[in-house]
């Protein structure tokens, strides 16, 4: 497979979050395993992004100022002229945050500090849901 067809087939995700340095650092691992990356650094962006082309997948920062990333699933949720994406958020609490984000409409949560094993797996899990449910319609 050429590069320009590797490229074509990525997947791609969209990386929220208001600090630099986990953009970095999500954005290095991700293009290294071969995904295509978007960032945006606030919720309000996020959206703008995600109309405009909709990613494969969204790992989205939980807590951010402004709209949250709660706040920023609902809204994803709402707009029913969106495909279905799955929705990580990352949070360094799970407790009742981790029920208010499920009923919102995330798919699923990665724990801060996230750990590459289980932040692949994850992202693995989501897309193997993504693609069962654009099977069925």
């Amino acid at each position: 497979m050429s590069p320009l067809q590797a490229k074509s087939q990525a997947k791609r995700i969209l990386v929220v979050d208001d600090v630099e340095d986990n953009l970095f650092l999500l954005q290095t691992i991700l293009t290294e395993e071969g995904f295509e990356v978007d960032v945006a650094k606030n919720g309000k962006s996020a959206l703008a992004k995600i109309e405009a082309t909709p990613p494969d997948i969204v790992l989205m920062d939980a807590m951010m100022p402004g709209m949250n990333g709660y706040e920023t699933t609902r809204r994803i949720r709402q707009n029913k002229n969106l495909p279905f994406m799955p929705i990580l958020l990352i949070t360094a609490y799970l407790d009742a945050n981790a029920a208010q984000g499920l009923e919102l409409g995330a798919n699923d949560f990665i724990r801060k500090p996230i750990e590459y094993d289980e932040l692949m797996a994850r992202i693995k899990s989501s897309l193997r849901l993504k693609e069962m449910m654009n099977s069925n319609q």
